[in-house]
């Protein structure tokens, strides 16, 4: 559906020029949630204007349904946008507003009538078709910025980080709404966050973004579970990182103990490396359990469903492990308690840094 090849975007010129974009390529498949995820700064919403339309690139192409759309005002491009702040008409009604774009459209008046209420039922806001949008609630307002976003049948719908403004539980919500929407209309969906659980949440492909380039582009597993270096593994989830040493197919901890690990061939004999494992792969047992690593409980921290068990390693490394709370609530693991740490088989993995 959209094709990104080489596009760079740079903001001023001179000493004061700055390189938001730096030769992005991406591919976004058609019916596909796709997802740009990085931290502010690295590019996402930028990208997401250029294929919008709002600014235009300073190199590179893009092109959507083969056609190439790179200097095209946006109104001539079959694409929407929904808001950080949903931009919504005050005045006019929730029907109103949905109706707003296709009248500009020149649809007839039968047309729009049937469009608002398909899409009146696809958010489930038939019950307030006739209040204000200043009448609603945040989550509802929400629900109306897609419903019109959606009603030209666009064949990309673009979304600029839209649930930001919503609380906890209301944008957890939202997260299964829009997945929901996306799969029943068929419309390409391109996200903006800088969240990383609404990308694994709702994505079909995500790509991570940072200092103006895609460092990794996967599925939610793919990029979970293999990050491509050590910036990803941080960025999504938690994640531990050791330093170690390559000995032999394992590598050594600076506490001396040695592990299995992920590939370590591209790394020479005794090479320094970093080793992720997330907290959920850590297993905790008795002191001096076979095949252990030696460590002491430093704090519980506990989370309703998990709990965090932060401990330290013999040589004063800092290793966290996520465990399923007991109906008690209780870890039953005391500050300061002895205890021994393993691995989940093919949990640790070898990073670039």
């Amino acid at each position: 559906m959209i094709e990104i090849s080489k596009v760079s975007k740079v903001f001023g010129s001179g000493d004061a020029a700055v390189a938001a974009l730096k030769d992005v390529d991406a591919t976004i498949q058609e019916n596909e949630f796709f997802t740009l995820l990085g931290p502010s700064g690295c590019g996402k919403t930028t990208l997401l204007r250029l294929i919008a339309g709002f600014d235009h690139p300073t190199g590179g192409t893009i092109r959507l349904a083969g056609d190439d759309i790179t200097y095209l005002p946006p109104n001539k491009r079959p694409v929407n946008t929904v808001f950080q702040n949903y931009a919504l008409f005050p005045h006019m009604t929730v029907a109103g507003n949905i109706a707003f774009g296709l009248e500009m459209l020149g649809q007839s008046k039968t047309q729009i009538a049937e469009t608002v209420d398909k899409m009146l039922d696809l958010v489930q806001m038939q019950a307030l078709r006739n209040r204000y949008t200043t009448e609603i609630s945040g989550g509802q307002q929400q629900r109306v910025a897609l419903a019109r976003a959606l009603a030209p049948q666009p064949k990309v719908l673009l979304l600029d980080e839209p649930l930001s403004a919503l609380d906890l539980k209301l944008r957890k919500e939202m997260q299964i709404e829009l997945k929901r929407l996306q799969s029943e209309t068929g419309i390409t969906f391109v996200f903006v966050t800088h969240d990383q659980e609404e990308a694994l949440t709702m994505s079909d492909r995500i790509a991570v973004m940072r200092d103006g380039h895609i460092l990794q582009v996967g599925s939610p597993r793919d990029i979970y579970n293999h990050p491509v270096d050590r910036f990803v593994a941080d960025f999504i989830g938690e994640t531990n990182f050791l330093t170690a040493r390559v000995a032999g197919k394992k590598v050594k901890l600076t506490s001396g103990d040695v592990i299995a690990a992920g590939d370590v061939s591209r790394h020479g004999e005794g090479a320094e490396v970093t080793v992720a494992v997330r907290p959920e792969q850590v297993r905790i047992g008795e002191a001096g359990a076979k095949g252990g690593i030696a460590a002491t409980v430093n704090q519980t921290v506990y989370f309703g469903t998990d709990t965090h068990i932060h401990l330290k390693l013999g040589d004063g490394s800092d290793l966290v492990a996520r465990l399923q709370s007991p109906p008690s609530g209780e870890s039953g693991l005391s500050q300061g308690a002895a205890v021994s740490v393993q691995f989940t088989d093919g949990a640790v993995q070898v990073l670039e840094s």
